[in-house]
């Protein structure tokens, strides 16, 4: 059976040139090209090898989109894809789970390397210090169902307007947010959304630079 590969990106210019990059690293890969993270999660349903992540998409922003791919297809390789070029995101990403950090800036030669390693099992990221963060790892330990009520937080969202978007009790939200201050460790709303800024990486656009 052939190999399938879900590229999810909302730009088609980079998405071209990461199926260019995918058809050398996979010869006669099905290649599955989609613009937002809910759709990459319907194809995924039909199984595929890899999962090259956009971490900008118009459902998506940030290294919430990899915590939850993470959680619901743990053996599935994620290949994070974007235009970040900072440290501190590699680093965070390779912490999340992440097999891979290509930066948008990387030529297609690179691209190649780097989804080979991932290919052959390998993790493959840009250099860095490779410093680990406790505030990540408790992030990590959320819930799916806590990590967005933390990102609905950090939005200013109050309790009531929290639980009409999730259709459930204010007294539930209330309890989830006590969970998510427990496990992270705050007091307050402030500390959680300072907490939660850890996942958010600042988007740029850089052109994909051909080989």
């Amino acid at each position: 059976m052939a190999s399938r590969i879900i590229i999810a990106d909302d730009h088609p210019l980079f998405r071209t040139a990461l199926s260019h990059a995918v058809a050398k690293v996979w010869p006669g890969a099905e290649i599955v090209e989609t613009s937002s993270a809910t759709e990459a999660r319907r194809e995924l349903e039909q199984g595929a090898e890899v999962l090259l992540l956009d971490l900008h998409m118009e459902d998506s922003n940030g290294l919430s989109a990899l915590m939850d791919f993470r959680q619901d297809f743990p053996a599935l390789p994620v290949a994070i894809i974007s235009a970040s070029e900072e440290p501190r995101v590699y680093d965070a990403a390779s912490q999340l789970g992440a097999a891979a950090f290509i930066p948008k800036s990387a030529s297609l030669e690179l691209m190649r390397e780097a989804l080979s390693c991932v290919r052959e099992g390998d993790d493959w990221f840009p250099e860095s210090d490779g410093t680990t963060d406790d505030d990540l790892a408790r992030i990590a330990n959320l819930t799916p169902a806590q990590r967005r009520i933390l990102g609905q937080l950090s939005e200013g969202l109050l309790n009531k307007q929290i639980a009409y978007e999730l259709d459930i009790s204010e007294a539930t939200v209330k309890a989830h947010i006590t969970a998510i201050f427990r496990k992270l460790g705050v007091v307050n709303r402030t500390q959680a959304v300072l907490l939660a800024a850890k996942l958010d990486v600042a988007q740029d656009v850089a052109a994909p630079t051909s080989a």
